[in-house]
């Protein structure tokens, strides 16, 4: 686990090479490239490693955008001791020997040690916990890697010891950099075997790649590899790539940040009536793998809270195309949900509905609970109407129009007005006909005085 005290033997004469991807990782701060906001020049990461002062940090970022190789330069470039384990497949006992090691090497020789964890947040709590007591005595430097949002994964103890680094994922012109570099490099890299490589050819890996470095660099390997030999030299194309790539891997998960990120983008696209931006979110997520029932749920409830009584069909069209989804399966029973996905971004907003429950809701928690007001409860047995359930009763179709003046509210909540409709959709018609009914009480009770 230490890569500066014992090298990593060369493998076997006829073992296949480490990935290009291994091959290629950066040796120097300089080489790191996507990260400018943290290794740029009196950035605040690269003063700390250069000044040599360490510190225990989680870095945050998505696939490929280079926390391990980050890491492990760190060490490099202070001259720390780097020991490196995976949450997948380490537990308490290899962090405990991991950690008993450290405190010997700094006791004979008072050198530091980094201790990378990749995918810190795969650790559970009492994991986690288990660093504490290390991290603040500065036994090692815990360096923990995640895709994950460390609010989310990383408990707050062990949070608050380690200083917080976003990693951006990579632009394209970083991968095509990346990329190139290797198709130049002739000791680590391909360059050895003189492909011939288009412009083309490679923007399509980076497009592919969507910012992940590994990837794409994966993809350029597999893709020489398969390429068809011109004059002994591999001949990479568009068709070569898309053979390599197969299917390009979106960043998602299920349970994580961007799950919610996704959900919060098409909800706030139909929200602001975009079409064509809900429909992309709405394909970014199915493509993903995200769950289709999940995804009409949310559509389900987008009706009822964004478009409400403004069009009073869209919530009767959502549920048919979850019903629809559920009878075709995928892939054919996605389009009912892209169906419903553009009609709620066309269809007219109000969120009356929604905020009208949220004031009820507010009185319901709030204030003493009312009794009913007797004229409204139903007087089913003799003992009941001997207390006066349903004394006074106006039975509303018996009355012209169905319209009768009485008070429904309880006495402390008397003239409360939740539901305030807009004036875009059928709403307009449902506040016309709201504002008469009112008006009419107010006529009627002002004419009875």
């Amino acid at each position: 686990m230490d890569l500066f005290e014992e090298p990593v033997p060369a493998p076997p004469a006829g073992a296949a090479p480490p990935p290009l991807a291994d091959r290629m990782r950066p040796r120097t701060l300089d080489d790191v490239l996507g990260q400018p906001h943290l290794l740029g020049p009196g950035r605040v990461l690269r003063v700390a490693l250069e000044s040599g002062e360490l510190h225990s940090m989680i870095l945050w970022g998505p696939p490929g955008s280079g926390k391990t190789t980050l890491a492990s330069l760190m060490a490099h470039v202070t001259g720390a001791r780097f020991a490196a384990f995976s949450a997948v497949l380490s537990g308490v006992k290899e962090i405990r020997e991991v950690i008993a090691e450290a405190a010997r090497d700094r006791a004979r020789r008072g050198t530091r040690t980094i201790l990378f964890v990749d995918e810190i947040h795969r650790f559970n709590r009492a994991q986690q916990d288990a660093f504490l007591p290390h991290v603040e005595r500065g036994t090692l430097v815990l360096v923990g890697a995640t895709t994950e949002n460390p609010s989310f994964e990383v408990n707050g103890a062990l949070l608050s010891r380690c200083r917080v680094y976003v990693l951006r994922a990579l632009g394209a012109d970083d991968l095509l950099a990346i990329m190139r570099r290797a198709l130049a490099d002739a000791e680590r890299g391909l360059a050895a075997e003189a492909p011939a490589v288009t412009d083309d050819a490679l923007r399509l890996i980076a497009g592919i790649a969507n910012g992940d470095a590994r990837t794409a660099l994966n993809v350029l390997e597999l893709a020489v590899r398969l390429a068809p030999r011109e004059a002994g030299r591999a001949a990479v194309t568009d068709a070569t790539v898309r053979e390599a790539a197969q299917r390009r891997t979106l960043l998602h998960d299920r349970a994580g940040e961007e799950h919610y990120n996704l959900i919060s983008a098409l909800h706030k696209s139909l929200r602001d009536s975009d079409p064509d931006a809900a429909l992309y979110w709405l394909v970014r997520m199915l493509e993903a793998g995200e769950d289709r029932l999940y995804v009409a749920r949310r559509l389900v409830r987008f009706a009822s809270e964004d478009v409400g009584n403004a069009d009073p069909g869209a919530l009767a069209l959502v549920l048919a195309a979850r019903d629809a989804y559920d009878f075709l399966g995928t892939p054919e029973g996605e389009l009912a949900l892209a169906q419903a996905t553009l009609y709620l971004a066309l269809a007219p907003k109000s969120n009356a509905a929604y905020v009208a429950y949220g004031a009820a809701q507010a009185d319901v928690h709030e204030r003493p609970a009312e009794p009913v007001p007797l004229h409204i409860r139903n007087a089913s047995t003799p003992l009941m109407q001997e207390l006066g359930y349903g004394a006074g009763y106006q039975y509303a179709h018996d009355a012209p129009e169905a319209r009768v003046d009485q008070e429904d509210l309880p006495d402390a909540l008397r003239g409360r007005e939740y539901y305030r409709p807009t004036d875009r959709g059928f709403e307009a018609e449902l506040a016309r006909r709201l504002a008469a009914w009112r008006r009419w009480r107010a006529e009627h009770r002002e004419s009875g005085r």
